[in-house]
């Protein structure tokens, strides 16, 4: 429960960063009548400030290679070296999604022996807060 209300919180988190972004974008007219004495790098009074606040807030960040759905027997009965087939094609962008919403798509790579992922589209912020309704 405890985890469902957190998650609420960060989407609508999300919901306002993206509204924020999408006012610092199109030139802030909710920044018309701020308090000119709180002027960002960018020129809009106060946002700087407003963003600070959910900076630091946890989110949780999935690497989707692909999924499949099987029954318990067949599940019961992988071993070391069973091959599992999954929903996408070899080659295919893996998804990156934050909060189960996602944001961007990218290909594997391997840095310094680990796996990483190197973004290759990122989903525009349009699309992003289209997904939160």
């Amino acid at each position: 429960m405890a985890d469902d209300n957190l998650d609420n919180l960060a989407d609508k988190l999300a919901e306002e960063a993206a509204a924020m972004a999408a006012d610092l974008q199109g030139g802030g007219a909710a920044a018309a009548g701020a308090d000119k004495s709180k002027t960002s790098a960018t020129g809009n009074p106060g946002k700087d400030r407003n963003l600070n606040l959910i900076l630091d807030i946890p989110l949780r960040v999935t690497v989707e290679l692909g999924r499949t759905k099987m029954p318990v027997s067949e599940l019961l009965n992988l071993t070391q070296g069973s091959v599992i087939e999954l929903s996408k094609l070899a080659g295919e962008p893996m998804e990156v999604l934050v909060n189960d919403k996602l944001i961007a798509r990218g290909e594997a790579v391997v840095v310094n022996e680990k796996f990483g992922v190197r973004l290759t589209d990122i989903i525009s912020p349009a699309e992003r807060v289209e997904q939160l309704k």
